[in-house]
């Protein structure tokens, strides 16, 4: 009997070792029934992970490689000035400047029909072949109101630029007809060094505060050079899309001055004068900061661009624009850069 009931015992263990391992079995299948993916799921966590290892290749080239990609704020700077020495060599002048700031006329036409433009510019310019002359349109709640032509002509050429705007326009102006602006030579080339000392005392007082601010010469100079990047670069972009510059352009570049040393200083301030965490953790928060302050200060810009009808604010706006946009390569590289290696000397210098 009791061989009998031991028998028995193997028996129900061995049969429920079976259903045991019969279960896993079963469960196993299920799982590896529900584990593979579709292809779309695994091509979605494939793009997710190389957009991770491309997020760290980015943040590691930057935080390993500052000395090499210091080279491309620097040639961007080298390639500016080449471009201002050029334009001076071949004209005589390192900006392309206006009526307001080289003298002449502005004949200002109202007239309520869309006109080609380049037309008439070609015609006036045939006219006037010895002087420069650009005309551009009036518009109001995007309908024409009228054209502006600007001639550095003297006064005693008025008659003759009128009766070609009539000619190449096939309409009888009358005195009341349109309205002259006239700036002398003399004032105008006032004006020009009136406006072109004031930048240089606004950058030399501004160079002062930053001293004065930092006491330390690296620091300060890096500030300075970042702003003069600044500057030197957006007037070699101007000039290269053909801009020409009013006193209102000019006054723009003293707003970019404090635009650049606005971010400059605030990268400064985090990175050297503060000690918590990392370096390259100071200078991903400043970032975040700086880079949000000229982002909301870029979208303003563009939205005045779009609906202003004012060619003095269009003007501004566009280097401000040019300007802010190349204040982030001279600020997030150029000044990280040097801070970083005087950071690392002084650390360097430190510890021997």
């Amino acid at each position: 009997m009791e061989e009998e009931h031991k028998e028995e015992q193997t028996e129900k263990s061995t049969e429920e070792s079976k259903e045991t391992t019969e279960k896993p079995t079963e469960e196993t299948k299920v799982e590896e029934k529900k584990e593979p993916e579709t292809p779309k799921e695994h091509k979605v966590e494939k793009h997710i992970e190389h957009k991770e290892k491309k997020r760290l290749s980015i943040k590691e080239i930057y935080d390993k490689q500052y000395k090499k990609l210091l080279i491309i704020p620097f040639l961007i700077l080298l390639l500016a000035i080449f471009s201002i020495i050029l334009k001076v060599s071949t004209t005589g002048d390192f900006i392309n400047r206006d009526v307001s700031l080289k003298g002449g006329l502005t004949l200002t036409v109202p007239f309520d029909k869309e006109i080609d433009i380049s037309a008439l510019e070609i015609y006036l310019s045939s006219q006037f072949p010895a002087n420069d002359v650009s005309v551009r349109a009036l518009k109001q709640a995007g309908a024409y109101s009228g054209i502006v032509i600007d001639a550095d002509i003297e006064k005693d050429s008025l008659e003759k630029l009128v009766s070609s705007v009539e000619t190449s326009l096939k309409v009888t102006l009358g005195e009341e007809g349109y309205s002259v602006e006239v700036m002398g030579s003399a004032l105008g080339a006032s004006f020009f060094k009136e406006t072109i000392r004031a930048v240089l005392i606004a950058f030399l007082f501004m160079g002062i505060v930053v001293f004065i601010s930092f006491r330390v010469p690296i620091t300060s100079l890096a500030v300075i050079l970042a702003a003069f990047s600044d500057i030197i670069v957006t007037l070699a972009i101007a000039n290269l899309i053909g801009m020409k510059l009013s006193t209102a352009g000019i006054a723009a570049f003293l707003m970019l001055i404090g635009y650049s040393v606005d971010t400059n200083i605030l990268l400064s301030t985090k990175v050297v004068k503060r000690k918590e965490g990392t370096v390259l953790e100071r200078i991903i928060g400043a970032m975040k900061t700086g880079l949000m302050m000229s982002s909301t200060t870029i979208c303003a810009i563009i939205v005045a661009l779009i609906f202003t009808q004012s060619e003095v604010i269009r003007q501004i706006m566009t280097i401000l624009l040019i300007g802010l946009l190349v204040d982030m390569i001279n600020t997030w590289i150029q000044n990280v850069g040097i801070l970083r290696i005087y950071l690392g000397r002084k650390h360097k210098n430190a510890q021997d």
